[in-house]
């Protein structure tokens, strides 16, 4: 069982390194109008393995291991959400014609928000998924502490990890499906088992400092915002803040899928809506 589906036969794998000293594996799948995925949290350009089917027919899929995961290699943190802004225009700098559609999960969604801001030239539309402007209330709460533990050398033990992450990843309908479950504690354990505690501090740190709810009041690009009905971690109505403090914000809410439903539960609801949106806003290319 791979920690994600994987990547098609015709997805093909490139490195990048910036001027600042950022060494990033990049994936590259299919023909059209440019899209840049950024992952989550904890996660690798593999976990849009199931965008790039859906999608890489009609679309040039891009994704890229972030600062803090996977093949990617950085210099030391801290590191702010700027940073992780300045990687992305790097990759559509060096592989996309000039601008791209920039699109994010989690922490993905936070890049994908500084990007928009930092480098609107750059980012022909925003779409940031499970995202905030800024996090606060029971999510502040739960990643400090996951920072805290890891800070305490606390490691949780290989039988806990799947059903400790999936509650925050999956609604309850998915949870209690048995084939699904098993594909889930199969891939969580896998995943989170050599997870290097430092990364996931350093990458949660910059979700927690991150506030950019002043500067998406002047930010001129468009975005569509997508929540998902059962999110646990960043729910529609953080969401929502999002779309309504952009002055060009559209807000959409995928009912009965949880944060990360694009990977294993339901990735052909999340394709679907990406796709709707992208032929609405981009028609032909």
């Amino acid at each position: 069982m791979a920690v994600f589906p994987a990547l098609g036969p015709g997805a093909e794998t490139h490195s990048l390194t910036t001027d600042d000293g950022v060494t990033m594996r990049v994936v590259i799948e299919g023909t059209g109008p440019d899209i840049v995925f950024i992952p989550g949290g904890d996660a690798t350009a593999d976990g849009y393995s199931e965008m790039f089917n859906r999608l890489s027919d009609r679309f040039r899929c891009i994704s890229y291991d972030p600062r803090g995961a996977g093949d990617t290699t950085a210099p030391p943190p801290p590191w702010d959400m700027e940073d992780y802004a300045r990687d992305c225009a790097a990759v559509i700098d060096a592989f996309c014609d000039g601008t791209a559609v920039v699109c994010g999960l989690s922490l993905g969604g936070l890049i994908t928000q500084a990007t928009a801001i930092a480098y609107p030239d750059k980012v022909r539309l925003a779409i940031p998924m499970g995202t905030a402007a800024h996090i606060d209330g029971f999510t502040r709460d739960w990643m400090q502490a996951e920072i805290d533990i890891r800070k305490a050398g606390i490691t949780l033990p290989d039988d806990f990890l799947a059903p400790h992450y999936a509650v925050y990843a999956f609604p309850a309908k998915a949870l209690h499906d048995p084939r699904l479950w098993a594909q889930v504690k199969k891939s969580y354990t896998e995943r989170f088992r050599d997870r290097d505690p430092k990364d996931t501090i350093d990458q949660w740190q910059a979700c927690l400092d991150f506030d950019c709810r002043e500067a998406l009041t002047t930010c001129p690009v468009p975005f569509h915002v997508i929540s998902f009905s059962e999110d646990v971690q960043t729910a529609p109505s953080m969401c929502k803040v999002v779309s309504d403090l952009v002055p060009n914000g559209t807000f959409h809410e995928i009912e009965g899928l949880g944060h990360v439903s694009i990977v294993w539960h339901r990735p052909d609801m999340v394709a679907e809506k990406l796709r709707e949106i992208l032929d609405g806003e981009l028609g032909d290319g």
